[in-house]
């Protein structure tokens, strides 16, 4: 069984996954330039997610609208801690979250079917001041996980969960700095 608070992510020696979903125009301008430009908004938070099951609750397997394409962003680890050392939870007091450059909230991992879990996935707020640094500096690489999250969508639809799940990226418990794990544990 796994903790109920732990990152769990798609990650190298240098990177991890994150995943966010968008509508057509963003993700194919993101795409063509290798980074993420206008129609981007780099004037408001950007949520990203280092559980791929979790986004495919969030955004219906790429079928809610505005989110009809899912990126698989990888962003430097030295980022990816730089931002949860920045982070408060959403839960904190409402006037240091509002002052935060990154917000943190914990939600319910999700199943394929999308039934929550008895564990808590990571989403990771990235601010409008910190925005650029992320976009910028600390993203290495967008993938266009589209045709793979249909195909595994319509195998799950279709009673073929084990064949889908062939299709999911792996993810492993991310070994976080002991300072951050109770930075996020203590509310920042």
């Amino acid at each position: 069984m796994a903790p109920p608070y732990q990152i769990r992510a798609d990650y190298d020696a240098r990177t991890i996954v994150v995943y966010q979903a968008y509508a057509p125009a963003i993700a194919d301008s993101a795409l063509r330039a290798g980074r993420f430009v206008t129609p981007f908004s780099f004037h408001r938070m950007t949520w990203i997610k280092p559980s791929f099951m979790w986004l495919m609750h969030r955004s219906n397997w790429a079928r809610k609208p505005g989110q009809e394409r899912v990126l698989a962003v990888r962003m430097t680890r030295e980022g990816w801690e730089e931002a949860l050392s920045r982070a408060v939870l959403t839960t904190a007091d409402p006037a240091a979250v509002a002052e935060a450059a990154v917000h943190v909230q914990w939600d319910p991992e999700r199943s394929p079917r999308g039934a929550a879990l008895n564990h808590y996935s990571i989403q990771v707020g990235i601010g409008r001041h910190l925005i650029r640094t992320f976009t910028d500096d600390w993203v290495v690489s967008l993938t266009d996980l589209t045709p793979q999250v249909r195909k595994a969508a319509s195998l799950i639809q279709t009673g073929h969960a084990a064949r889908a799940r062939r299709l999911f990226p792996t993810e492993r418990a991310y070994p976080l700095p002991r300072a951050l794990e109770n930075h996020l544990s203590s509310g920042g």
